[in-house]
């Protein structure tokens, strides 16, 4: 079953010096933390979070995410998300950088409430890893170590001071690695899209045999967004390049292959999530778009 970690969890799995400010809203307004990756050389579970993350990795290893993984063999900001399920598996060699913290109240306590999914970084379908030469690492590492440093003072506004510091973070690495977003101007098939993928991507992860699938056809999406069909998939081919259903597929594909490889489901109860009425059907889809079935799919994925 995926599933979602807290932060106290993550503290659980993940002990730190600085453990005693840990609190669901030791700011006043929300959760923040920033300490050293010290106990990142053990295998994180494939899961969800309820917090935001990002973590300067110096030290080799791999991102999994639901349908691929990332290779990281030099320093890399790594942005995750409560909307992104993964997974970090180390390689060889010690494991140093830092990791930072926090829930969207923390960074959003004077912002519009949309702030943190609209970030580019952290945004659905988008890249969350920019890689670093050398004095890139060495510019985000000094702000990380005052980060660190103004954890531990007694500044009576130091969160305001390591807000400040979290933003410039995130506006730096967008610098570095500049993300389109389909949103990139204010029309009406613009605004369309947005909310076509918001809500698509709100139908996942399934988190259990007993989930299911709300939304599953164009015609159900554009009732929902109170539009008509036809105008919703002009939309979203305007913006985007493809169809409704091109996206509503794609994603249940990538959806199909998390479930596959890290859960113990039957195919009937992952094609039954995913909103098909009969196990056939799912594996046709499946076959249709990978050119194997789902069976074949898991065994695969076992022996990698």
């Amino acid at each position: 079953m995926l599933t979602t970690e807290t932060l106290e969890e993550f503290y659980l799995r993940h002990p730190v010096e600085n453990q005693k400010v840990f609190a669901e809203n030791n700011a006043g307004q929300g959760h923040f933390n920033v300490f050293l990756r010290r106990a990142c050389d053990n295998i994180s579970p494939f899961s969800r979070r309820d917090f935001y993350k990002i973590a300067l990795v110096i030290g080799n290893g791999k991102i999994h995410y639901a349908d691929k993984w990332v290779t990281i063999d030099r320093p890399a900001l790594v942005f995750s998300s409560p909307s992104v399920p993964s997974a970090w598996e180390p390689g060889p060699g010690a494991q140093e950088g830092w990791l930072c913290l926090f829930t969207q109240a923390f960074i959003e306590s004077y912002e519009h409430k949309s702030a943190l999914q609209n970030f580019p970084l952290f945004q659905v379908g988008g890249s969350h890893i920019v890689f670093l030469n050398e004095v890139q690492l060495a510019s985000l590492s000094a702000t990380l170590c005052k980060m660190m440093q103004e954890m531990d003072s007694d500044y009576v506004y130091k969160y305001d001071l390591l807000r400040n510091y979290l933003r410039i973070l995130m506006h730096e690495a967008l610098k570095i690695a500049p993300v389109t977003t389909y949103e990139t101007n204010a029309s009406a098939a613009a605004r369309i899209t947005t909310l076509f993928l918001e809500l698509l991507e709100r139908q996942f992860p399934i988190d259990s045999p007993g989930q299911f699938l709300k939304l599953k056809t164009a015609i159900n999406y554009a009732e929902s967004l109170a539009v008509h069909t036809n105008h919703l998939n002009r939309s979203v081919r305007e913006v985007t390049g493809k169809t409704t259903t091109q996206h509503i597929s794609e994603r249940v594909l990538k959806e199909a292959y998390a479930l596959l490889k890290h859960t113990d489901w039957s195919i009937a109860q992952i094609a039954n999530g995913l909103g098909f009425e009969e196990p056939a059907y799912f594996a046709n889809f499946f076959k249709k778009y990978t050119g194997s079935s789902p069976m074949m799919s898991r065994l695969a994925s076992v022996q990698k």
